[in-house]
Protein backbone atom coordinates (compact mmCIF):
# COMPACT_ATOMS: atom_id res chain seq x y z
CA UNK A 1 0.00 0.00 0.00
CA UNK A 2 1.02 3.71 -0.49
CA UNK A 3 -0.04 7.37 -0.67
CA UNK A 4 -1.78 12.82 -2.03
CA UNK A 5 -0.66 16.12 -1.22
CA UNK A 6 -2.30 18.08 1.41
CA UNK A 7 -1.49 20.82 3.52
CA UNK A 8 1.02 19.55 7.03
CA UNK A 9 0.18 19.83 10.41
CA UNK A 10 4.01 19.59 10.60
CA UNK A 11 5.48 21.79 13.41
CA UNK A 12 9.34 23.20 13.00
CA UNK A 13 10.19 21.19 9.70
CA UNK A 14 11.98 23.97 8.75
CA UNK A 15 14.28 26.57 10.21
CA UNK A 16 16.17 29.62 8.68
CA UNK A 17 19.90 29.59 9.06
CA UNK A 18 21.81 31.91 11.14
CA UNK A 19 24.64 33.34 11.91
CA UNK A 20 27.42 30.19 12.29
CA UNK A 21 27.70 29.34 16.01
CA UNK A 22 28.47 26.24 18.00
CA UNK A 23 27.01 22.90 17.42
CA UNK A 24 25.71 21.88 20.23
CA UNK A 25 25.22 18.06 20.96
CA UNK A 26 21.74 16.52 21.84
CA UNK A 27 21.55 12.81 23.63
CA UNK A 28 19.92 10.25 21.97
CA UNK A 29 16.66 11.30 23.86
CA UNK A 30 16.39 14.66 22.95
CA UNK A 31 17.47 14.12 19.54
CA UNK A 32 14.41 11.21 19.59
CA UNK A 33 12.14 14.09 20.52
CA UNK A 34 13.10 16.44 18.16
CA UNK A 35 12.83 14.53 15.36
CA UNK A 36 9.44 13.55 16.74
CA UNK A 37 8.77 17.02 16.84
CA UNK A 38 9.29 17.72 13.62
CA UNK A 39 7.21 15.21 12.10
CA UNK A 40 4.61 13.62 13.67
CA UNK A 41 1.35 15.70 14.67
CA UNK A 42 0.89 15.43 18.64
CA UNK A 43 -2.35 13.10 17.78
CA UNK A 44 -0.35 10.88 15.90
CA UNK A 45 2.44 10.28 18.34
CA UNK A 46 -0.17 9.49 21.21
CA UNK A 47 -1.78 6.53 18.56
CA UNK A 48 1.98 5.12 17.87
CA UNK A 49 2.55 5.30 21.73
CA UNK A 50 -0.90 3.24 22.80
CA UNK A 51 0.54 0.80 20.46
CA UNK A 52 3.69 0.23 22.40
CA UNK A 53 6.16 3.28 20.98
CA UNK A 54 8.05 4.11 18.19
CA UNK A 55 11.55 3.64 19.71
CA UNK A 56 10.21 -0.02 20.10
CA UNK A 57 8.93 -0.33 16.46
CA UNK A 58 11.93 0.68 14.79
CA UNK A 59 14.03 -1.54 17.46
CA UNK A 60 12.70 -4.87 15.50
CA UNK A 61 13.92 -5.60 12.06
CA UNK A 62 11.56 -8.86 10.79
CA UNK A 63 8.14 -9.09 11.09
CA UNK A 64 6.11 -12.36 9.89
CA UNK A 65 2.33 -13.55 10.02
CA UNK A 66 0.48 -16.28 8.41
CA UNK A 67 -2.79 -15.88 6.78
CA UNK A 68 -4.34 -19.15 7.52
CA UNK A 69 -7.04 -19.32 4.67
CA UNK A 70 -9.56 -22.12 3.46
CA UNK A 71 -8.13 -23.01 0.18
CA UNK A 72 -4.26 -22.10 0.98
CA UNK A 73 -2.93 -20.69 4.08
CA UNK A 74 0.12 -17.45 3.25
CA UNK A 75 3.36 -17.24 5.46
CA UNK A 76 4.19 -13.58 4.98
CA UNK A 77 8.13 -11.76 5.82
CA UNK A 78 8.82 -8.75 5.93
CA UNK A 79 12.38 -6.77 6.52
CA UNK A 80 10.99 -3.42 8.20
CA UNK A 81 13.89 -1.54 7.46
CA UNK A 82 14.49 -2.62 3.49
CA UNK A 83 11.08 -3.10 2.61
CA UNK A 84 11.89 -6.30 1.26
CA UNK A 85 9.17 -8.83 1.43
CA UNK A 86 8.72 -12.52 0.61
CA UNK A 87 4.62 -14.38 0.51
CA UNK A 88 5.54 -18.27 0.81
CA UNK A 89 2.00 -21.11 -0.16
CA UNK A 90 2.17 -24.55 -1.14
CA UNK A 91 1.58 -23.79 -4.20
CA UNK A 92 3.16 -20.58 -5.06
CA UNK A 93 6.05 -17.85 -3.65
CA UNK A 94 6.11 -14.26 -4.72
CA UNK A 95 8.51 -11.31 -2.80
CA UNK A 96 10.26 -8.02 -3.76
CA UNK A 97 14.15 -8.41 -3.54
CA UNK A 98 14.37 -4.57 -3.06
CA UNK A 99 14.42 -3.61 -6.71
CA UNK A 100 12.28 -5.91 -8.22
CA UNK A 101 9.29 -8.15 -7.54
CA UNK A 102 9.20 -11.58 -8.66
CA UNK A 103 6.75 -14.42 -8.49
CA UNK A 104 7.75 -18.46 -8.55
CA UNK A 105 4.35 -20.04 -10.14
CA UNK A 106 5.40 -23.09 -11.81
CA UNK A 107 2.03 -24.77 -11.83
CA UNK A 108 0.55 -21.66 -12.84
CA UNK A 109 -1.66 -21.77 -9.65
CA UNK A 110 -1.35 -17.79 -9.38
CA UNK A 111 -3.56 -15.08 -11.14
CA UNK A 112 -2.98 -12.07 -9.13
CA UNK A 113 -1.39 -8.89 -9.43
CA UNK A 114 2.20 -9.46 -7.71
CA UNK A 115 2.90 -5.69 -7.95
CA UNK A 116 -0.09 -4.99 -5.96
CA UNK A 117 -0.40 -8.00 -3.54
CA UNK A 118 3.09 -8.49 -2.37
CA UNK A 119 3.04 -5.85 0.59
CA UNK A 120 -0.45 -5.44 0.09
CA UNK A 121 -0.94 -7.70 3.67
CA UNK A 122 1.54 -6.25 5.55
CA UNK A 123 0.89 -2.22 5.36
CA UNK A 124 -2.82 -3.29 6.90
CA UNK A 125 -1.64 -5.59 9.65
CA UNK A 126 1.70 -2.91 10.42
CA UNK A 127 -0.85 -0.07 10.99
CA UNK A 128 -0.23 2.58 12.52
CA UNK A 129 3.61 2.11 12.53
CA UNK A 130 3.51 2.26 8.73
CA UNK A 131 2.11 6.01 8.89
CA UNK A 132 5.22 6.81 10.14
CA UNK A 133 7.13 6.35 7.17
CA UNK A 134 8.82 9.26 5.14
CA UNK A 135 7.23 11.49 2.73
CA UNK A 136 3.74 11.27 4.90
CA UNK A 137 1.75 14.26 5.07
CA UNK A 138 -1.53 14.69 8.29
CA UNK A 139 -4.10 16.76 8.13
CA UNK A 140 -6.74 17.05 10.91
CA UNK A 141 -10.16 15.40 9.48
CA UNK A 142 -13.58 15.24 10.56
CA UNK A 143 -14.62 12.60 13.81
CA UNK A 144 -15.75 9.29 12.28
CA UNK A 145 -18.71 7.81 14.21
CA UNK A 146 -20.19 4.36 14.45
CA UNK A 147 -22.69 2.87 16.99
CA UNK A 148 -23.31 6.86 18.14
CA UNK A 149 -19.25 6.86 19.36
CA UNK A 150 -17.24 9.18 17.55
CA UNK A 151 -13.36 8.92 16.54
CA UNK A 152 -10.58 11.61 15.77
CA UNK A 153 -8.47 11.08 13.13
CA UNK A 154 -6.06 12.31 10.54
CA UNK A 155 -5.80 12.35 6.69
CA UNK A 156 -2.93 10.75 5.33
CA UNK A 157 -1.46 11.29 2.22
CA UNK A 158 1.84 11.07 0.51
CA UNK A 159 4.11 13.28 -1.48
CA UNK A 160 4.49 12.62 -5.32
CA UNK A 161 6.53 9.70 -6.28
CA UNK A 162 6.60 7.92 -3.27
CA UNK A 163 5.53 4.39 -3.14
CA UNK A 164 3.56 2.63 -6.57
CA UNK A 165 0.69 4.39 -5.43
CA UNK A 166 0.76 8.05 -4.53
CA UNK A 167 -2.31 9.17 -4.75
CA UNK A 168 -3.76 6.67 -2.32
CA UNK A 169 -5.28 8.30 0.86
CA UNK A 170 -5.58 6.76 4.10
CA UNK A 171 -7.48 7.87 7.31
CA UNK A 172 -6.63 6.49 10.72
CA UNK A 173 -9.32 7.09 13.22
CA UNK A 174 -9.09 6.53 16.87
CA UNK A 175 -10.37 5.95 20.27
CA UNK A 176 -10.82 9.56 21.68
CA UNK A 177 -9.64 8.57 25.68
CA UNK A 178 -6.96 5.49 24.79
CA UNK A 179 -5.94 6.78 21.35
CA UNK A 180 -5.40 3.40 20.06
CA UNK A 181 -6.15 3.02 16.76
CA UNK A 182 -10.09 2.26 15.41
CA UNK A 183 -10.49 2.13 12.14
CA UNK A 184 -8.41 2.97 8.58
CA UNK A 185 -9.83 4.19 5.73
CA UNK A 186 -8.27 3.93 1.79
CA UNK A 187 -8.74 4.65 -1.38
CA UNK A 188 -6.94 2.78 -4.01
CA UNK A 189 -5.34 3.90 -7.01
CA UNK A 190 -3.42 1.52 -8.04
CA UNK A 191 -3.21 1.11 -12.31
CA UNK A 192 -5.38 3.90 -12.33
CA UNK A 193 -3.49 7.20 -11.63
CA UNK A 194 -6.42 9.00 -10.80
CA UNK A 195 -7.62 9.95 -7.29
CA UNK A 196 -10.27 8.50 -5.89
CA UNK A 197 -13.16 9.32 -3.23
CA UNK A 198 -14.51 5.71 -2.55
CA UNK A 199 -13.10 5.13 0.75
CA UNK A 200 -12.91 1.89 2.26
CA UNK A 201 -13.43 0.48 6.10
CA UNK A 202 -11.62 -1.65 8.16
CA UNK A 203 -11.83 -2.11 11.42
CA UNK A 204 -8.98 -2.30 14.16
CA UNK A 205 -10.51 -3.64 17.63
CA UNK A 206 -9.01 -7.01 18.03
CA UNK A 207 -5.35 -6.73 18.90
CA UNK A 208 -2.08 -8.61 20.56
CA UNK A 209 0.74 -8.35 21.90
CA UNK A 210 3.77 -9.37 19.95
CA UNK A 211 7.32 -8.17 21.61
CA UNK A 212 6.09 -5.07 23.39
CA UNK A 213 3.78 -3.87 20.37
CA UNK A 214 0.33 -3.78 20.57
CA UNK A 215 -0.61 -4.99 16.81
CA UNK A 216 -3.68 -6.58 15.37
CA UNK A 217 -5.31 -10.41 15.76
CA UNK A 218 -7.74 -9.90 13.24
CA UNK A 219 -8.99 -6.55 11.33
CA UNK A 220 -12.51 -6.76 9.70
CA UNK A 221 -13.72 -4.75 6.42
CA UNK A 222 -17.04 -3.21 6.70
CA UNK A 223 -19.65 -2.51 4.32
CA UNK A 224 -20.28 1.65 4.02
CA UNK A 225 -21.55 4.37 2.24
CA UNK A 226 -19.25 7.33 1.75
CA UNK A 227 -18.92 7.79 5.79
CA UNK A 228 -21.38 5.75 7.07
CA UNK A 229 -20.44 2.28 8.12
CA UNK A 230 -22.52 -0.58 7.84
CA UNK A 231 -22.65 -3.81 8.92
CA UNK A 232 -19.12 -6.18 8.98
CA UNK A 233 -18.02 -7.79 5.30
CA UNK A 234 -14.94 -10.29 5.82
CA UNK A 235 -12.65 -10.47 8.08
CA UNK A 236 -8.81 -11.63 8.28
CA UNK A 237 -6.89 -13.08 11.00
CA UNK A 238 -3.04 -13.21 11.67
CA UNK A 239 -1.47 -16.22 13.41
CA UNK A 240 1.94 -17.25 14.07
CA UNK A 241 3.02 -13.54 14.53
CA UNK A 242 6.78 -12.72 15.14
CA UNK A 243 8.52 -9.58 15.37
CA UNK A 244 12.11 -9.23 16.24
CA UNK A 245 15.62 -7.92 15.72
CA UNK A 246 17.41 -10.12 13.63
CA UNK A 247 17.12 -9.86 9.79
CA UNK A 248 17.41 -12.62 7.73
CA UNK A 249 19.91 -12.50 4.82
CA UNK A 250 19.25 -10.95 1.37
CA UNK A 251 19.27 -14.09 -0.14
CA UNK A 252 16.42 -15.25 1.41
CA UNK A 253 14.30 -12.22 -0.23
CA UNK A 254 15.78 -13.07 -3.97
CA UNK A 255 13.95 -14.32 -6.77
CA UNK A 256 14.11 -18.31 -6.43
CA UNK A 257 16.03 -19.98 -10.16
CA UNK A 258 12.82 -20.82 -11.03
CA UNK A 259 10.99 -17.56 -10.65
CA UNK A 260 10.54 -14.18 -12.92
CA UNK A 261 10.77 -10.99 -12.36
CA UNK A 262 7.59 -8.93 -12.67
CA UNK A 263 7.23 -5.47 -13.55
CA UNK A 264 5.54 -3.20 -10.85
CA UNK A 265 3.74 -0.19 -12.02
CA UNK A 266 4.22 2.90 -10.53
CA UNK A 267 1.71 6.01 -10.88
Amino acid sequence: MNKLTIPLLFIGLTACKQNPKVEKKETPIQQEMLENEAVYPDAMLKVFDAHGGLKQWKAQRTLSFVLSKPELSETHTIDLRSRKDRIDTEQFSMGFDGEQAWLLNEAGNYEGDVGFYHNLMFYFYAMPFVLADDGIMYTATEDLEYEGEKYPGLQIAYESGVGASSKDEYYIHFDADTHQMAWLGYTVTYRSGESSDNIKWIHYDNWQEVNGLVMPKSITWHKYEGRTIMEPASTVNFEEVLLNADGKSDSFYEKPENGEYVPIKMN
